[in-house]
């Protein structure tokens, strides 16, 4: 039976987690500013979301823990991929011709942004603890889990769609070059520290 107020907890709980601005945030934000491949690039986020959140309420959690190595491998493996977008994102800043024009021409393929998306997604342990750990640790409190994990996949598609589509009303601000640059290092910034933080 359909609970509302287990649905809305779990609602609660999933929004909390994906709103703070992290690796897969930043690239779906950036990629709603350049306006490319927006709807499956959100799509795909909300549907890997959904995955790890089901596995997580359906006790999946349990064996990740454990299973140590496999939160090694995804940490060194998501570190590297972290460390090398970043570096890319700060060549692009400190290049002298980057500009809102350059935009149009910096155009990558369908495939090329779903690899990313899914690197962002799959490689990040961060995800796996906020899906899997978090979100199947507090579905073990209801008896009614099935509605717990709907609130917080609702939320997750509600969050991605409207980062991807909303990002569009900064598009006026970042004709200025400048602004370009400077979300290209903050990406950088955010994506070392992430690194540096899954390493140490």
């Amino acid at each position: 039976m359909f609970s509302l107020s287990v649905f809305m907890k779990g609602f609660g709980i999933g929004s909390g987690l994906i709103v703070a601005i992290g690796a897969q945030n930043a690239f779906v934000l950036k990629q709603g500013l350049k306006q490319q491949y927006v709807f499956w690039l959100c799509l795909l986020c909300a549907l890997s979301d959904s995955i790890l959140i089901a596995l997580g309420v359906l006790g999946f959690a349990e064996i990740m823990a454990t299973s140590p190595l496999l939160i090694t491998i995804a940490k060194y493996l998501g570190a590297t991929f972290l460390l090398v977008y970043g570096a890319k994102a700060f060549h692009a800043a400190l290049k002298k011709t980057q500009s809102i024009e350059l935009v149009s021409h910096q155009k990558q393929t369908l495939t090329q942004v779903l690899l990313t998306g899914l690197a962002f997604t799959w490689l990040n342990p961060h995800v796996y603890v906020d899906t899997i750990v978090l979100i199947g640790s507090v579905a073990t409190q209801f008896e009614d889990k099935i509605s717990f994990a709907l609130g917080s996949i609702v939320a997750s598609w509600i969050f991605f769609f409207s980062l991807g589509y909303g990002s569009r009303l900064l598009k006026p601000f970042f004709t200025n070059p400048k602004a370009w640059k400077v979300l290209d290092f903050m990406i950088g910034c955010m994506m070392w520290s992430i690194a540096i933080s899954l390493l140490l």
